[in-house]
């Protein structure tokens, strides 16, 4: 596992470019960055509040999920509070051009509903885009989290799941036809049968039916997910509390629902995303030593959608 660039604030949701560097975002900085091939970071844009979760749409833009960033003592694990930003914005959908920086608000409610914290994203075949709203934590309440569906026009946003708890990674079946999430404080991973662009299979219900993937052992949470080529959910593993301080990696579940964990070493292991030749490549945020990493894959990552769209 080669480490790639250090002393970056926070690490996530990383895209592996064609020209080889990879755009991420500093949440606890609040940019949008890019890691160049010899490992040189620079700011591609200023987003504040706590970008999150990045993914490239059909016109070439970076679409970013912002948290919104932090106030104090919203995290329950209580390891943010003096590395995350304080003042909290509110969330909402960003739209990024990638060459110079410019940035708007395309989304920042639903249905009248506030987006609280916008975590995760990801483009399907059609070009809207599916996105996870973790929520918030507050003093003694917690906001309930969902799953939305959403066009690149600012136009129409939905909400397709609601409630969640936590719902942080989100990620789509090479053959489109399942959609993945992963909670975070529960520790697990849910699949659903899309029927269509921001539809899911209800049954005879109204609210889409979710099939249980994989759940981990006690103290270890789930954060944001890839998933490759051979069909497997590959989602960032938090070890907090009581783990052991090396005990975060890449939790590799086959569509069985069957599991195992690569070490990182860093207790924060956020994202990963795949890259290089044949995009074979593993691309991982590491948080809490604010490194990116890589590390040859054992299986053929996904080309996403829009790959070669960015400007």
């Amino acid at each position: 596992m080669k480490t790639l660039a250090k002393d970056l604030c926070f690490p996530e949701g990383p895209i592996a470019m064609p020209d080889g560097s990879v755009v991420l975002v500093e949440l606890a900085r609040g940019t949008l960055s890019r890691v160049d091939t010899e490992g040189v970071v620079s700011v591609v844009a200023d987003l504040g509040g706590g970008p999150n979760g990045a993914a490239i749409g059909p016109d070439g833009f970076i679409y970013v999920c912002n948290n919104g960033g932090f106030d104090d003592e919203t995290d329950p694990s209580g390891r943010f509070a003096s590395e995350m930003p304080r003042q909290y914005v509110g969330g909402s959908i960003q739209r990024v051009n990638p060459q110079t920086g410019e940035t708007e608000d395309l989304y920042r409610e639903c249905n009248g509903h506030s987006l609280r914290g916008p975590n995760d994203i990801i483009f399907d075949e059609s070009g809207g885009f599916w996105f996870t709203d973790l929520g918030k934590t507050w003093p003694r309440v917690h906001d309930h989290g969902g799953v939305y569906y959403a066009s690149i026009d600012g136009q129409n946003i939905q909400e397709v799941i609601y409630p969640l708890i936590t719902p942080n990674g989100i990620g789509i079946s090479p053959d489109g036809s399942t959609l993945y999430v992963a909670e975070t404080s529960t520790g697990r991973i849910y699949q659903w049968a899309i029927t269509g662009p921001g539809q899911l299979d209800s049954g005879d219900g109204e609210r889409p039916r979710s099939k249980l993937l994989y759940a981990l052992s006690d103290g270890l949470r789930f954060d944001s997910m890839a998933v490759d080529a051979s069909g497997y959910v590959n989602v960032g593993v938090l070890s907090l509390g009581s783990m052991a301080k090396d005990s975060g990696g890449i939790c590799e579940i086959s569509p069985e629902g069957e599991a195992s964990i690569i070490p990182t070493g860093d207790p924060m292991t956020t994202n990963i995303c795949f890259g290089g030749k044949d995009h074979q490549t593993a691309f991982i945020t590491c948080s809490d030593s604010g490194t990116l990493r890589s590390f040859p894959w054992p299986r053929e990552g996904i080309k996403l959608p829009f790959f070669d769209k960015v400007l």
